[in-house]
């Protein structure tokens, strides 16, 4: 083979109107360069994203210079390949214009045969600042478009949104979780790529029918030749080798061949089975041997969206090879505002708590990017399914020709990187923006169509209908038919009338429920506000102490702190978790203790949330929460904070996220239902023992009977009568315990409390601690004499545990084992020793 690779390194930079060089790291951003220079400070402490909003006003200059090996002038073609650039770039080779770059999301690529010379050869990106480059647009359009989280107020800009603007993730300018970094950089690699022959750029496996009895498959390769050729296309998997004979002329074409596999062993996700991937081979071979060969990984699926009318309105639901399943998982966001900071450690880590977690499904919003390659291996490696919008969300976007043109452009290009991962089970082409504009329904929405006339009106939904329902469903249409598309998250369904728009629960489409939190609904609304698919809904807390105390000193611990409202993105977060609390949960001692309680707060919104939606499936057929991950340390909605610790709604998700759960609930007649939710695939027999215990210490009563469960179903095992149950106990000193065993293991079991638990007055607890013999330290059994809640073990060494904040009933022993963080390769969890433990419970911190 004669092709040629060569990665560009060595890089500096500085500020255009400087003359000082400084080292650079790409990939890379001006913000990170600056701070690894000692030139900021960092920006996620104390308040410091507000003394660094000057940087996104000034115009970056990268340099890099570069040899290459006189083998190199042999080859008849040399390209630069930037796979990506943020955002505005102008490059020069050799001080000779190469390209200019006006998108983060595309790859960008051109010949520099002609400018290479012997000896050094110097590269320059020069970054123009993306305010000052958008600010021309928005005076030339003449109004202003609707941008709800981008804080331009922050930014110095006043009420100037320009985010809508630039093909640039969307976060970047802010959101009500995230900070304004507006950044510039060079954020994935650059190489030199020569050839001096054919070169395959795309190989896709087109699955055409995939059954258990057969994988019938095209092999699509886009293939490029400097000039005429003829040779053969070689394509393997396995023991099987096809071939055939083809002929090229100058320029870029397809090239296919079939491959059918008997009896293939399909990707499954979780839950369903294994995720197992094949390796394809495609080579092109000539009379001196192979010319270029392309490997990709895939998994075989079928994979659809299924939409069939009802009594109800319409389900909306995913089929993953013939089979239904119920979608249990939550919303991913960039790991990081400074997005070549994530390692692949960091991704491993969040993806294998997804899978720790007992997800299936994580959705890609829309206000972020396009992830890495990484990100997606490991989904279809763990057998995680991916929701994946387009990067538009809460907003409306220009209509002009070359932003048309640049969306296009991108949607081809992320499209056909991500078609070959069978992770992917649908595109979906924004968040929030249909209902939020609310075209067809004047007084509903956001408020946004007010502010603009008849006549902007019209044209601002022309431009969103180019985009949505024009370009995007073309595309993947054309280039990955056999994944779903969605115009907009949440819809009932593409009308064109005012049954389009989900701003309320209907029988179809997906939701977005947020009256919990953002309307301060009481949790019990979670209980009745169930769509056919739940896509967004959520609630916040604070990162633990640890976590707070790297981006606030001691000094600022309080609600109300100038560093608390810096790190707390959503207007009256701070207050609403306050008013939350001040509702469901006793009062904490101390700001330290508040953090703690707004977990066990979250925990408790999200479990109800969950339970609920499983226990009305098949009428629902998923679960997305929002949020799984942070950008930064701040009060949020995830379940992980930023340093990747598990907080108490990641536990409490766990739990409700397992293939059989008990779920307990309160009846209108106050009678209490006993449910329990079966995700397997086949029939569960097991025992289902009830207790009522005495908070102080003390069986009271209990019950058992045997349930049968059938396959994925929900079964009403029992309804207790309350007042018969209590027999005249106060009902704030006792606790209801179910308990489900199949074939003597234990399943799952669940507390139920007759008042909230700022009515029950805890007694002091002392919880043994007792390390399992032979366990090398990974194992530890804990017991309290009396009912301890939300016992939260905190360990000396960065891990997980396979529970925690937990309740001890009363003389029940629990058993738990310690993963440690592992920051290698390979496994991103690993059994170890926790080190010094610190166990307490809730009765520490009131």
């Amino acid at each position: 083979m004669n092709n040629k690779h060569f990665v560009v390194s060595n890089w500096k930079f500085k500020a255009c109107d400087e003359t000082d060089w400084m080292p650079a790291q790409v990939p890379g951003t001006v913000h990170t360069d600056l701070l690894r220079n000692g030139s900021i400070a960092d920006p996620f402490y104390g308040i410091n994203e507000h003394e660094q909003q000057w940087i996104d006003k000034v115009d970056w200059e990268y340099e890099s210079t570069f040899e290459l090996e006189n083998a190199w002038s042999d080859l008849p073609v040399i390209e630069i390949v930037f796979e990506g650039l943020d955002t505005y770039a102008d490059v020069t080779l050799n001080g000779n214009h190469v390209l200019s770059a006006d998108n983060m999301f595309r790859v960008w690529r051109a010949d520099v045969k002609p400018l290479l010379r012997p000896g050094l050869n110097t590269l320059t990106v020069r970054f123009r600042s993306p305010i000052a480059e958008d600010l021309p647009k928005l005076e030339k359009l003449g109004y202003s478009l609707p941008a709800a989280n981008d804080q331009s107020e922050l930014g110095g800009l006043g009420d100037h949104r320009l985010s809508v603007f630039a093909r640039k993730a969307p976060y970047h300018y802010g959101w009500d979780w995230g900070p304004r970094f507006v950044t510039s950089g060079i954020w994935r690699e650059v190489r030199l790529e020569g050839c001096a022959g054919p070169v395959i750029r795309d190989l896709y496996i087109r699955q055409d029918r995939i059954s258990l009895e057969a994988a019938e498959l095209t092999a699509i390769l886009e293939v490029e030749a400097v000039e005429s050729w003829s040779g053969h296309l070689r394509v393997s998997t396995g023991e099987q080798v096809l071939a055939k004979g083809i002929t090229l002329e100058p320029g870029v074409q397809e090239v296919a061949i079939e491959v059918k596999i008997p009896e293939p062993a399909l990707w499954w996700c979780r839950g369903l089975g294994e995720p197992n991937m094949y390796e394809f081979n495609a080579e092109l071979v000539g009379e001196d041997g192979r010319i270029h060969v392309v490997t990709v990984k895939t998994g075989l699926r079928d994979i659809k969206l299924i939409q069939e009318k009802d009594e109800a309105g319409a389900s909306f639901r995913f089929e993953l090879n013939g089979i239904p399943f119920f979608a249990k998982g939550a919303n991913h966001i960039p790991n990081d505002s400074f997005l070549t900071e994530v390692t692949a450690e960091r991704y491993r880590h969040e993806i294998a708590s997804a899978a720790e977690s007992g997800m299936n499904m994580l959705r890609v919003w829309g206000g972020g990017i396009y992830e890495q390659d990484i990100f997606y291996d490991l989904c279809d490696e763990y057998g995680i399914l991916v929701w994946q919008d387009f990067m538009f969300a809460c907003s409306m976007y220009p209509g002009d020709e070359a932003f048309l043109k640049n969306v296009a452009l991108e949607a081809e290009h992320n499209i056909k990187r991500l078609r070959r991962h069978p992770c992917i089970a649908l595109w979906c082409g924004n968040n929030e923006i249909d209902s939020a504009w609310s075209n067809y329904v004047e007084n509903k929405g956001w408020g946004w169509k007010r502010n603009y006339t008849a006549e902007q009106r019209e044209q601002i939904w022309a431009d969103y209908e180019s985009v949505f329902h024009d370009i995007l469903p073309k595309a993947v249409a054309r280039l990955a038919a056999d994944v779903a598309y969605w115009s907009s998250s949440p819809m009932r369904g593409l009308t064109g009338d005012e049954n389009q728009h989900a701003f309320s629960l209907s029988g179809e489409g997906d939701i977005h429920y947020w009256g919990v939190w953002h309307a301060s609904e009481p949790f019990a609304n979670y209980n009745t506000h169930i769509g056919r698919f739940m896509s967004e809904y959520g609630f916040q807390s604070f990162p633990e102490l640890d976590s707070v105390l790297k981006y606030a000193p001691e000094s600022e611990l309080a609600l109300e702190s100038d560093i608390m409202m810096a790190h707390q993105k959503n207007g009256r977060g701070n207050q609403l978790i306050k008013e939350y609390m001040d509702m469901y949960l006793p009062m904490p001692k101390d700001f330290k203790s508040f953090l703690y309680m707004s977990q066990v707060l979250q925990a408790e919104a999200i479990r109800i949330a969950i339970e609920a939606h499983r226990r009305n499936k098949p009428y629902c057929m998923g679960t997305l929460y929002w949020q799984m991950n942070d950008c930064w340390p701040v009060a949020s909605w995830a379940g992980i904070d930023y340093y990747g610790r598990w907080k108490a709604l990641q536990y409490a998700v766990r739990r409700s996220f397992r293939d059989v759960i008990l779920a307990i609930h309160e009846m209108a007649d106050r009678s209490i239902a006993v449910n329990l939710v079966s995700d397997k695939r086949e029939r569960v027999m097991g025992s289902l023992c009830i207790s009522l215990y005495d908070i102080q210490g003390g069986l009271i009563k209990e019950e058992t009977l045997q349930v049968e469960l059938a396959a994925d179903s929900v079964t009403e095992a029992t309804v207790l009568n309350r007042e018969q149950w209590l027999q005249g106990c106060d009902p704030q000193q006792v606790v209801l315990q179910a308990v489900f065993h199949v074939d003597g293991n234990l399943v799952d079991s669940k507390p139920y409390y007759f008042v909230s638990a700022k009515e029950i007055v805890l007694p002091l607890t002392q919880i043994s601690v007792q390390e399992v013999s032979g366990s090398g330290g990974t194992r530890y059994t804990l017991q309290s004499s009396v009912l301890a809640r939300q016992v939260w073990i905190s360990a000396e060494v960065e891990g997980i545990f396979s529970d925690n904040y937990l309740d001890l009933i009363p003389g029940i022993p629990v058993t738990v084992e310690f993963q440690q963080r592992s920051y290698g390769v390979g496994e991103a969890f690993t059994p170890g020793n926790p080190g010094k433990l610190t166990v307490q419970s809730m009765a520490d911190f009131v």
